[in-house]
């Protein structure tokens, strides 16, 4: 079953670019993916562009609106995701814990659709 982890952080909880902290941040996420790839689990994964990048879209009484940032209110940001493929929710949690941003943020775990089951 695949699962996307997405991960979410507070910008001000985040290690300050060009620190110590942040360096140990990122040979973590590096060790992630090298984990996951030696396991054979990862499909995808990478860090998303800043929440000033991005726009929102929705259709309201048939009009297409769009608006800058992101439309959810949270102090957490969606920063990356990966998508892996594992047996089972326990696995993925497994995985989903050794994100570094699980010391200060949300990794949140969920299943992806599968609309073609056949293959």
């Amino acid at each position: 079953m695949k699962y996307m982890l997405l991960i979410y952080a507070a910008p001000d909880r985040e290690p300050a670019y060009g620190t110590p902290e942040f360096d140990e941040m990122m040979a973590g996420f590096a060790a992630t993916s090298e984990k996951m790839n030696a396991d054979g689990v990862m499909v995808d994964g990478e860090g998303l562009q800043g929440i000033e990048t991005a726009t929102s879209l929705r259709i309201t009484s048939g009009k297409v609106e769009t608006m800058d940032g992101p439309f959810a209110e949270t102090r957490e940001h969606l920063g990356g995701y990966y998508v892996i493929d594992v047996p089972d929710l326990d696995t993925a949690l497994r995985y989903a814990a050794m994100i570094p941003v699980a010391h200060f943020g949300t990794i949140e775990v969920r299943p992806l659709m599968d609309y073609n089951p056949a293959g």
